[in-house]
């Protein structure tokens, strides 16, 4: 009888429906949501977005596509919630000689726009960072560390923040089955790139995005999927020289709430409040949901201390 019983357990629990074991979401979330909106699709160069950054008071944009695209415009809020993006200007990324690049070197997944106007791109499979003066001036030569041939191609460079003082962070989205810790890289000005301290991850999440609050602190986008839906985690700490301290997670949406959310930009809205806007990555598939979506913090986490 009890042999049965097990067999018969270990059957229900080998076809039982997905669903039945979902990631669930914790009902205490320090975030709010507040709107969400669609990217449009009237172009086909729409599409792809992995990364976002946007201006202090969060009315500007910038934004990179996985085909080497990056594009500046406006977020149309009514009464504070999102209604729709405004694009200005775009190009498509080069190398220093105007050259459009191949393919597999045109992904890019970060984006961080320092506060001279500078913009600083990552990618993943030909794993660098891209600095550019301004959207429509040449590149730069870019910036890498031959540490970063050891990355997989689908597992590169996907958050890229800057800290004030100018200094770069790139994490990989790729971390080494049984490691526990994600790789974080810092390039300070005038140096090169540097593997400066780990950071701590858990099985079902990837890092995917990041960025300097303007409270000082690092909020890392981080991203699940179970099995054909996509649930998102955001994590705030505080940077020291060989580590990171304070780590608290501030949002971890319920599986399907949102699409594949990538990209980060982290501001601080006219009452006060901090927000987080984030991007999701269609793939430019027409089934795959592209989305900016916005969420507020409590004012415990905007004023923790550093």
């Amino acid at each position: 009888m009890r042999r049965r019983f097990t067999v018969a357990v270990i059957g229900v629990v080998a076809f039982a429906p997905w669903f039945w074991f979902k990631p669930v979401a914790p009902t205490d979330q320090t975030a709010h949501l507040l709107s969400v909106t669609d990217i449009p699709r009237d172009e086909d160069w729409i599409g792809g977005l992995s990364g976002i950054d946007l201006t202090p008071d969060g009315a500007e944009f910038v934004f990179v596509t996985d085909r080497g695209h990056v594009a500046r415009g406006k977020l149309l809020r009514r009464d504070g919630q999102l209604t729709g993006i405004e694009i200005d200007t775009k190009r498509v990324l080069v190398d220093p000689r105007g050259r459009v690049w191949e393919t597999l070197q045109t992904d890019a997944e970060g984006v961080a726009w320092a506060a001279s106007g500078s913009v600083f791109v990552s990618f993943e499979h030909a794993h660098r960072v891209h600095a550019y003066p301004t959207l429509d001036t040449p590149e730069k030569l870019p910036s890498y560390t031959h540490a970063w041939g050891a990355l997989k191609q689908n597992g590169g460079l996907e958050a890229l923040a800057i800290q004030d003082g100018g200094s770069l962070f790139a994490i990989p989205e790729h971390v080494q089955p049984g490691a526990w810790a994600a790789l974080v890289y810092r390039r300070k000005p005038g140096e090169t790139w540097q593997q400066a301290f780990t950071l701590p991850v858990t099985d079902e999440f990837s890092p995917v995005g990041a960025d300097f609050g303007p409270d000082g602190r690092l909020y890392v986008l981080e991203r699940g999927l179970y099995p054909f839906a996509f649930y998102s985690r955001v994590r705030a700490m505080t940077v020291q020289e060989d580590g990171v301290t304070d780590i608290e997670t501030v949002l971890h949406t319920k599986l399907g709430a949102h699409g594949n959310l990538e990209g980060i930009a982290v501001w601080r809205d006219a009452a006060g409040t901090i927000r987080l806007t984030m991007v999701s990555d269609d793939n430019f598939y027409p089934f795959m949901r592209g989305e900016i979506v916005e969420y507020a913090l409590t004012q415990r986490v905007a004023t923790q201390p550093q």
